[in-house]
């Protein structure tokens, strides 16, 4: 485990939380914080505990009580469809030694809940028994936001390379799980050429991978910021989405890939 993140536990009373997301009934985010360190996630912005808020990438709470509140919630609670997870990486790595997003699994797929899972980490390839033995309930999301490496260890400084994200990728499709790359957030004058996102897209044709994609949102935390967050919240007002939108939904009927903008249900 990276020695420079530090670890802090908590207990907690429930696991899963309604989720607003559409597509999901509940989110279930094993972990507070993420170590990935990714200079654009919004998570920050939703995370109350000030000790990960302000050592973003620095600092990860693990709730340690999680799988024994989460039988009591699988008890109570309709099944639905699980977010795993929607503000820290269920397979950061952490995960590693805690298990928390593997344990979770083991405890949702048998009580009748679906898992829709978003990860940066080939980690998530570890747990290929659990997600072969229930395939019509899980699908595995890779956010893949360049192939440049050089690019991602800047905007995305402790995640694992893409390269790894898309051998995992191509791995858990293999085995004949539904999959979907997160094409997200888009990065003006960074990741928005056509080029690097065609490229994203041909991966997504390869691995019979529903794309989706997302425009860079603006948070708070970006403007305060100085450098490259700063510089990119004041590209991304004004950008010319809906054209750069247009270009990718031309590239998917191309490749023949399913493409919808994240956060929404309209295709595009």
């Amino acid at each position: 485990m990276d020695g420079r993140i530090t670890i802090h536990k908590t207990r907690v009373r429930r696991a899963l939380a309604p989720s607003g997301l559409p597509d999901l009934d509940y989110a279930l985010n094993p972990y507070i914080g993420c170590s990935h360190a990714c200079i654009y996630c919004y998570a920050r912005e939703y995370t109350r505990e000030r000790i990960v808020r302000e050592r973003w990438g620095q600092s990860v709470i693990v709730k340690e009580n999680l799988i024994e509140a989460l039988r009591r919630d699988v008890l109570r609670l309709r099944p639905g469809t699980v977010g795993l997870s929607t503000i820290t990486d269920p397979y950061q790595p952490v995960e590693s030694e805690y298990k928390l997003s593997r344990r979770s699994l083991e405890v949702l797929l048998p009580r009748g809940f679906r898992v829709s899972i978003q990860t940066k980490s080939g980690l998530v390839t570890r747990d290929l028994d659990i997600l072969e033995r229930w395939g019509e309930s899980v699908d595995v999301g890779f956010t893949i936001t360049t192939l440049d490496s050089s690019i991602a260890r800047v905007i995305e400084p402790n995640s694992p390379p893409p390269s790894e994200r898309v051998r995992a990728l191509e791995l858990v499709s293999s085995r004949g799980i539904e999959t979907w790359v997160f094409l997200g957030p888009i990065l003006p004058g960074i990741t928005d050429s056509i080029e690097s996102i065609e490229s994203i897209v041909e991966i997504a044709s390869s691995t019979r991978s529903t794309l989706y994609i997302d425009m860079l949102r603006v948070k708070p935390f970006m403007l305060k910021a100085e450098g490259l967050q700063r510089e990119l919240a004041l590209r991304a007002r004004g950008f010319a989405w809906r054209e750069l939108f247009r270009k990718i939904e031309a590239l998917c009927r191309k490749h023949g890939v399913k493409c919808k903008e994240a956060f929404g249900s309209q295709e595009v």
